[in-house]
């Protein structure tokens, strides 16, 4: 009798065991960015957004008392290293949270890993709108949007803007990114302005020094807009050597990730051409740049690093918001010091947090949903390089594919009536 009352209080405990989970002294989390190679023009701001948004967290008691420890593991080593350093934080180290990646093509091969491993894993930055239409996931969730209302909103601000140009042409990159954000693009702008002629369709190699044949075929064919959705060393070598043959001068450019090469390009990118920041992220956001946290974060981040912030930045911030308002939320749901894995998460459904832009919300796939801001350059000379004016913020839960549809589906059933039944708020500067 003894030994059966001591099984059925054991059995009867095991329930109130799951609900609970031991305080450890630090919260460690691994963050994979591009710390070397090309991409590392976003992975090092990243890095040292990360480092300032823990030292702050943790002078203000850390996560329930716990403070926050980061390691960083480099993208840029390579995919075979990459997967092993993820797998040794969790398996050796004992990282509790991962923030991976910036590369759609890591967050892709890394997904399942977490799904292996069991690790919650927040895809902070990468843009794959594939990851979540393709799969489900119980330990994966995107801190941020994806490519679909990054390309939609770009065709909006277009359709808005300049809507009686007949002629584009696209020179992206020549690998997936390139390739998958023009496909949504394109698809959209011929759902919504069927009349538009794509003239010229180019994707020079990555990484590519010279694009003075591009040019030239562009420079021949005149077309009105000419969008890339390129980024980093590429992006700001096709407009410096467009600007230098005049053909910033001719043809509109549609540039949805230019917000972060603005300190790069200086005056490169003229004025008059409409740009990109991944999300409502600006260092000047027009409806958070008098707000007193924004602006010391915007000035210590300046002040350590000699740059402006820029979209990395603000992805960093968002995905550690969404850890602490996870943790904060778990710990109150259930009355506990500290959550169990399963409690955080079921708190990341659903979850509402806000990072240095607009509030962010986790919807039921685990995608986040995320505003997305658009503007023209201007060089007014406020800073040696372009800032934005006539800046639109459109709302992400109208432009983000709904749940349980395929994104290049659900583009391609608009029509130009969709763009008045986005809602948008409007900036002159």
């Amino acid at each position: 009798m003894k030994t059966l009352f001591v099984t059925t209080a054991l059995c009867a405990a095991l329930p109130m065991a799951a609900l609970a989970a031991e305080k450890p002294e630090t919260l460690k989390i691994g963050m994979t960015t591009f710390l070397t190679g090309p991409a590392s023009v976003f992975g090092v701001p990243a890095q040292e957004a990360a480092k300032i948004i823990v030292e702050n967290i943790n002078a203000e008691g850390g996560i329930n008392g716990v403070p926050l420890e980061v390691s960083f593991i480099d993208e840029g080593a390579g995919a075979e290293a990459l997967t092993s350093e993820y797998r040794r934080l969790v398996e050796s180290e004992g990282v509790e949270v991962m923030f991976a990646s910036i590369s759609s093509g890591n967050c892709q091969t890394l997904a399942p890993l977490a799904e292996d491993l069991q690790v919650p894993n927040f895809m902070w930055d990468c843009g794959t709108q594939k990851i979540f239409e393709e799969q489900d996931y119980e330990y994966v969730f995107r801190t941020q949007a994806n490519a679909t209302p990054e390309m939609l909103a770009a065709v909006i601000y277009l359709l808005k803007t300049k809507p009686d140009f007949k002629t584009i042409a696209v020179v992206n990159q020549d690998y997936a990114w390139g390739r998958d954000s023009w496909n949504i693009f394109s698809t959209a702008l011929k759902a919504m302005k069927p009349d538009v002629e794509v003239v010229g369709e180019f994707f020079p190699k990555f990484g590519a020094p010279d694009f003075s044949t591009e040019i030239s075929r562009l420079q021949a064919l005149r077309p009105d807009v000419i969008l890339s959705t390129s980024w980093g060393g590429d992006l700001d070598t096709f407009v410096q050597q467009a600007s230098q043959r005049g053909l910033t001068n001719s043809s509109t450019f549609v540039l949805p990730l230019a917000e972060s090469s603005f300190e790069r390009l200086g005056a490169s990118l003229p004025a008059g051409h409409i740009v990109g920041a991944r999300g409502d992220h600006y260092f000047l956001h027009p409806e958070r740049r008098e707000d007193a946290d924004f602006k010391a974060f915007m000035e210590e981040y300046e002040s350590r690093t000699g740059q402006v912030s820029v979209y990395p930045v603000f992805h960093t911030s968002q995905a550690f918001a969404a850890l602490q308002a996870a943790y904060s939320k778990a710990i109150e749901e259930n009355g506990v010091d500290w959550p169990s894995e399963e409690q955080l998460l079921a708190a990341m459904e659903g979850l509402e947090f806000q990072g240095l832009g607009r509030p962010v919300k986790i919807r039921e796939d685990h995608q986040g949903v995320e505003d997305q801001m658009m503007g023209t350059t201007v060089q007014n000379g406020d800073y040696p390089f372009a800032t934005m004016k006539n800046i639109m913020i459109f709302d992400g839960d109208d432009i983000t594919t709904p749940v349980g549809e395929e994104s290049i589906e659900w583009v391609s059933g608009l029509d130009a009536s969709f763009i008045d039944t986005v809602a948008v708020d409007s900036f002159e500067n």
